[in-house]
């Protein structure tokens, strides 16, 4: 069964216009069943210099609106996102693979972060000075920077899109997004009802395509200024390097391997709650999943047969039936990738407590599905310690108490987010001081808030989405001395 009843259509979508698929296109395939549920057009050279030379056009003109007119269209198509959920939901599952009630958790997250970066339009300001001379005054403006390329991956299109549309637009700049290859449909319908309710044409702009054509295009671009990027390590570094001849800057949102640490004074049932959720909300392809779980050996046992319990009653199938908590991986390489981790690692030691293959069942047998997996004490340098794992697997550790779980979370390359649970307010605070890393939870589930600044450290990448922080990142700041004239 598929997640659409009908093949969707779709080309590129450039200064306003939904273009049709043209003569080169590529079809759209349900991780769940290998259905094609949409076709889109292939752009290349070509389309990327028109959709860029739009947003440039655009830019004029969107940049010399007031901030909060800017804010207020970007609300009005926030709303529209909002409204059009019903249909944008099984779009999302039939390309992406996760479950319904998933993916419309995901598109109204997409919507309240243009509503709350549109909200933030009227708190972006400069900065008076008074007083550097006599009579002489300083002033620091906020410039956007121009045409923005958002490069956006698959497992979450549309909330880590929203992450750089927002603070791009309200601050006055345009973008170029280059959704993944294999989820452009929701993306390009997004910019359809963005623009139908008001937002200019040029301002937003879709590209689908294959990443490393269209991708090194538009990151080389000389009227581009600015590239947001959230992908894989080994990426981020090669946009990293091409972005370097035309000083361009750069927002990167990496891989991340985020450690969970539970403390002997934490409440068990709460942490193995947040563990299972953590680790396994959109089959295990998040950046932020919970991925290395240390516990104190005090209440290991009752922590770990929580958590195997957890991942033993997830139902498993297509995400358009009812009751599905865990969807397929989201292509054969994600599904081989996690594979062969779980054999190199096992190779090394470990015990797997529950899952470690594929669901047996014909409705599995055309999908990318994984049972959900839980593997104990395979050694430290394994590569499900020392790789992301992006998939539903979760290794675990005992430990002896929160030197060594911190000593451990932090023998890593990636540094993006972290967790602890305990009661001790002091343990907590010292932990949160000493992990490596962008984002830490005490004792609360892997949410992302919109009002915090959000990023990594290490292979994790560098610069902040989330937050009014994120207003630095698609801003110039520029200072301006302003001397009186004198009286006569």
């Amino acid at each position: 069964m598929s997640a659409t009843e009908t093949v969707v259509e779709l080309g590129p979508f450039i200064a306003g216009n939904a273009e049709p698929l043209g003569e080169s296109n590529q079809e759209i395939h349900d991780p769940a069943t290998q259905q094609v549920v949409g076709r889109v057009g292939v752009c290349g050279g070509e389309d990327v210099q028109r959709a860029v030379s739009a947003a440039h056009d655009a830019f004029i003109e969107w940049s010399a609106r007031g901030v909060a007119e800017r804010g207020e269209i970007v609300a009005h198509g926030a709303r529209a996102i909002r409204a059009a959920v019903d249909e944008l939901a099984p779009l999302l599952t039939g390309e992406q693979g996760k479950p319904l009630r998933e993916a419309r958790i995901e598109l109204n997250k997409a919507a309240e972060t243009l509503e709350h970066y549109a909200g933030l339009a009227k708190e972006l300001r400069g900065i008076f000075v008074l007083g550097l001379d006599p009579g002489v005054s300083g002033q620091v403006l906020r410039r956007p920077l121009g045409v923005v390329a958002a490069i956006v991956p698959w497992n979450f299109p549309t909330t880590l899109l929203s992450n750089k549309l927002g603070p791009a637009l309200v601050a006055g700049n345009t973008v170029v997004a280059k959704p993944a290859d294999t989820t452009p449909l929701t993306t390009l319908r997004l910019a359809a009802i963005m623009h139908e309710a008001g937002l200019p044409a040029g301002v937003f702009n879709v590209l689908p395509g294959r990443g490393s054509e269209i991708g090194e295009l538009l990151v080389t671009h000389p009227l581009v200024r600015k590239v947001a990027f959230t992908g894989s390590t080994p990426t981020g570094q090669r946009i990293m390097a091409a972005a370097a001849e035309g000083m361009k800057r750069l927002t990167l949102e990496l891989g991340g391997s985020d450690p969970m640490i539970i403390l002997g004074d934490a409440d068990p049932a709460k942490a193995a709650s947040a563990a299972s959720m953590g680790r396994f909300f959109n089959c295990g392809q998040a950046c932020l999943a919970v991925k290395r779980l240390y516990v104190d050996e005090s209440v290991a046992d009752e922590v770990v047969a929580a958590i195997v319990e957890k991942a033993r009653r997830l139902t498993v199938g297509h995400g358009t039936e009812k009751g599905v908590q865990l969807g397929p991986l989201h292509s054969e390489r994600q599904r081989d990738s996690l594979e062969d981790q779980l054999r190199r690692t096992l190779e090394q030691g470990g015990e797997v407590l529950t899952g470690g293959g594929r669901p047996d069942g014909a409705e599995f047998s055309d999908g990318w599905f994984h049972e959900p997996t839980i593997v104990l004490e395979p050694p430290h340098d394994s590569p499900m310690s020392t790789e992301e794992v992006f998939g539903p697997a979760l290794p675990i550790w005992r430990v002896r108490d929160l030197d060594q779980a911190i000593e451990y979370a932090n023998a890593s390359p990636f540094g993006l987010g972290s967790s602890v649970w305990t009661s001790d307010l002091d343990a907590a605070t010292e932990a949160a001081e000493r992990l490596e890393c962008g984002y830490t939870w005490i004792n609360s589930p892997t949410k992302v808030y919109d009002e915090l600044p959000f990023g990594g450290i290490k292979a994790s990448g560098f610069g902040k989405e989330h937050g009014s922080e994120a207003f630095d990142y698609y801003t110039d700041q520029k200072a301006v001395v302003v001397r009186r004239r004198e009286r006569k």
